[in-house]
């Protein structure tokens, strides 16, 4: 495995790549690695020629509240780990040439609507810096097909339609949620928790599938099955963000002629921010 921070030194990779007619798959990361990643990866060698991983700590998507200084950052097991999978780049750009203008004069990609409610409602600005960094990312590596976990439901909605709006020459793919044992959806904020929030934090899971399986019985009642999750969780010591259900293809309330929506939660424990989502078939 090649380990590349240059950008120049990448591009001249993924020339020759091109001049051999590989197929390109790119797994966009901020590194500290679980299974829930390396799982992208094993559908990326799947489906590709060559694999370039990136690893990036993105303070464009960071509030001014958030965890940016404090986010886990392991570059050298990440980087054993990916060399034994058989990645072919891992690419680790320093935020000086990411932005090399600096945060305030950074060209930025936004994409209106579906970028601003929910999750975007809660953390203003956050997929600004998600999509103008997958954007760079992208024509940075020119991937055929970049991957991504369907955990971060919303975000992988708005990626995709960066992807449409500005006409990029790739396929998204969608990964579906990798999870522990106990049902908690991996993340790498999970190590935040303390021993008591870990042993209740798959409560989060657990009522989700409480709510797709009122759906599944033919409740339509989105409001009050929505109402019930929350008071449930903020009794077993959640602090709630939001639980919603929403269309699964416009992330809109659901209409009469719905046929799959998707219920997306996220909530606190402590300072830990969790997050999940389930689809569910209407059909």
């Amino acid at each position: 495995m090649r380990v590349i921070s240059n950008i120049a030194s990448l591009r001249d990779v993924r020339r020759s790549w091109q001049a051999d007619s590989k197929v390109i798959a790119f797994v966009p990361t901020m590194g500290n690695l679980h299974q829930g990643h390396l799982n992208l990866v094993k559908e990326a060698k799947l489906k590709a020629d060559v694999v370039v991983v990136s690893i990036f700590v993105n303070p464009l998507q960071f509030g001014p509240d958030e965890d940016l200084e404090a986010y886990p950052r392991t570059l050298e097991n990440d980087r054993k780990v990916l060399s034994e999978m058989g990645v072919d780049v891992l690419f680790t750009p320093q935020v000086k040439d990411i932005y090399s203008r600096g945060l305030e004069q950074q060209t930025f990609v936004e994409v209106p609507g579906i970028s601003y409610m929910i999750c975007g409602a809660s953390r203003p600005g956050h997929f600004r810096g998600v999509a103008t960094i997958v954007c760079k990312l992208f024509n940075m590596v020119q991937p055929n097909m970049a991957f991504f976990g369907e955990k971060d439901f919303q975000q992988l909605q708005v990626i995709k339609a960066m992807v449409t709006d500005l006409s990029m020459n790739l396929t998204v793919h969608g990964v579906k949620t990798t999870r522990e044992d106990d049902g908690l959806a991996m993340s790498s904020r999970n190590q935040y928790l303390s021993t008591e929030q870990r042993a209740l934090a798959p409560t989060l899971y657990s009522r989700l599938l409480e709510m797709q399986d009122k759906i599944e019985s033919g409740r339509r009642d989105f409001s009050r099955i929505t109402s019930e999750c929350c008071e449930q969780l903020a009794q077993a010591g959640f602090s709630i963000d939001y639980i919603e259900i929403r269309s699964a293809d416009t992330l809109l309330q659901p209409g009469h002629e719905e046929t799959n929506v998707v219920i997306l939660a996220a909530a606190f424990l402590g300072r830990t921010r969790l997050i999940d989502n389930l689809q569910v078939s209407l059909t």
